[in-house]
Parts: C-alpha cells; sequence; structure tokens
C-alpha cells in the first residue's frame, strides 16, 4: 500500500525550492516518462553519474531506492522512499538514509490550458557542520537551480508535442 508523505516532519531550519513549467503535453505522456526504467539516469546532468544500488519500487509511489551519485571520484549515497502526494497526480520521494537532515521532493503534474505544468518543489534542511556546508555546494543554490533547469529542459525534450 502507497503511503502519503507530507511536509509536518521538515525541520525548523528547512526551506523550499521550486521549479514550475508549462509543457505543451499530456498527462499521460508525463506520467509515462517518469515510469520509464531510464527516467532517472536521463534526469540527472552530466558529468554526474547515478549508480542504483537496490530499486524496490513497485510504482512512482512506492517503494525505495538505493543509489549513489558519483560527483567524478566522490560518491555520495541515497535511500529515498517514493510516497502518493496528498493532493493532484504526480509522486514524491523522501530521503531516508543520506547528505542531509531532510529532503522532501514533490513532483506534480498539473493540466493546464496549454498541455502541463510540471511543477517541482523541494523542501530542504542540511546537517550541522561540515556535512552543512558540502550539501550546501553541492545541492543547494546555484547547483540545485541548475539540476532543476537541467531536468525540466530533459522533460520537456522527451515529453512535448510536435
Amino acid at each position: 500500500m502507497a503511503t502519503t508523505l507530507n511536509n509536518t516532519n521538515a525541520p525548523a531550519n528547512a526551506h523550499t525550492y521550486e521549479k514550475r513549467t508549462v509543457i505543451n503535453t499530456t498527462l499521460d505522456k508525463m506520467m509515462a516518462f517518469h515510469e520509464a526504467p531510464d527516467a532517472f539516469s536521463q534526469l540527472v546532468p552530466p558529468p554526474i553519474i547515478v549508480q542504483v544500488i537496490r530499486d524496490d519500487r513497485t510504482s512512482l509511489q512506492e517503494g525505495e531506492i538505493e543509489f549513489k551519485m558519483w560527483f567524478g571520484p566522490i560518491p555520495v549515497r541515497w535511500v529515498a522512499v517514493h510516497e502518493t502526494l496528498p493532493e493532484g497526480t504526480g509522486f514524491a520521494d523522501r530521503l531516508l538514509q543520506g547528505p542531509m537532515q531532510y529532503w522532501h521532493h514533490r513532483h506534480i503534474f498539473e493540466e493546464t490550458p496549454e498541455g502541463v505544468a510540471l511543477i517541482d518543489r523541494v523542501t530542504i534542511a542540511h546537517k550541522q557542520g561540515i556535512k552543512g556546508i558540502l550539501t550546501r555546494l553541492m545541492f543547494d543554490g546555484i547547483p540545485l537551480r541548475f539540476l532543476f533547469f537541467y531536468r525540466h529542459l530533459r522533460t520537456k525534450m522527451a515529453t512535448q508535442n510536435k
């Protein structure tokens, strides 16, 4: 059974970043793209390499995935659970183990007259000390904006109506 994600567990030091792009596509195409086996690797910008260690997901809305993101010779391990959204269409992932104190990422798909709005809403909190400094440099600010610029561009290229 799928569990529903909420933000009630976010620590007080968390902040939220949101990227929204309207794509001339259908909800079916948007879901199909995200459900494809290679979607995850398509959404990670080079030169980062993703190595899936374990994928126990039964759908976008249910199950766990463990992976390493390689930043050159530096591996960063993540374990995330995929869950349903309490509203709308899409899915969410929540960090169970990894570099940040907290990571809650909603992938929201809303139908619009122009197509589908792809909304990525990420709530993040960093750990204290040197680990927090490193994750701010790797996963926040400009790197976070670039990541979601890239993800939205790749999604648009893969799903837009011709």
